[in-house]
C-alpha cells in the first residue's frame, strides 16, 4: 500500500545567470538558494526529493550591450538566440551536475519571458510542492527602481515560496549585481 507521503517532495528553483559583467555563471542569489536547500532540506535524504530547475530567459536582455555586434541578415538574430539558448543550458548543466553529485532527482527546463510572470505560471502548471528563489536583499530604495522578483513570487506563487537571500559576505560591490 503506497501513500502519497511516499512521493518525493518537488521544489521548483527558479535560477538566473550572473549580472556581473564577463562573469557567466549562476547568480550568487542562485547558488546560495540552491546550496541552503541542499544543506536544509535535502540533507542527506536525496531520494526524498526531486529538484526542479526553471530559467526564464528574458529576451534580447543583452542585445545592444555588444556594440562589436551587427545585426543585418536574419541569420544574425538566429545566432544571438543561439547563443542565448546555450547561456541559458550552461547555466542549467551547473545544478543539474551538482544535483547529480549529490544524488538528488532533477529536472531542468527554460522558458523566455518576464520572469515574474513565467515562474508563477509554471508553479501553477508544474504544481511543486515549494519554491525556492532566491533573493539579493535589496533595500527598499533599490526595489523600487529595481523590482524583485522574488517579492512578486511571494505574493503570486499558488505555492508556499522560500526566498533565501544572499549572505553578505557574498554581495558584490553594487548590491544590484548578482
Amino acid at each position: 500500500m503506497a501513500s502519497q507521503s511516499s512521493e518525493p517532495t518537488r521544489i521548483m528553483m527558479a535560477v538566473n545567470e550572473s549580472s556581473i559583467k564577463g562573469y557567466p555563471h549562476a547568480s550568487i542569489s542562485s547558488r546560495t538558494a540552491f546550496e541552503w536547500t541542499v544543506a536544509k532540506l535535502v540533507r542527506s535524504n536525496a531520494a526524498g526529493f526531486r529538484l526542479l530547475f526553471l530559467h526564464v530567459q528574458v529576451p534580447d536582455e543583452d542585445a545592444f550591450e555588444d556594440m562589436d555586434s551587427i545585426y543585418a541578415s536574419p541569420e544574425d538574430f538566429h545566432n544571438m538566440n543561439e547563443k542565448d539558448r546555450i547561456r541559458g543550458l550552461h547555466l542549467l548543466e551547473y545544478f543539474v551536475k551538482r544535483c547529480h553529485q549529490n544524488e538528488i532527482p532533477c529536472e531542468a527546463w527554460i522558458k523566455k519571458g518576464d520572469p515574474k510572470e513565467l515562474i508563477c505560471s509554471e508553479v501553477k502548471r508544474v504544481k511543486p510542492d515549494l519554491l525556492v528563489v532566491g533573493s539579493r536583499g535589496l533595500g527598499p530604495f533599490q526595489r523600487v527602481f529595481v523590482g524583485t522578483v522574488s517579492e512578486f513570487c511571494a505574493k503570486h506563487a499558488e505555492c508556499p515560496v522560500i526566498t533565501i537571500k544572499r549572505k553578505p559576505a557574498d554581495a558584490p560591490p553594487d548590491p544590484i549585481d548578482d
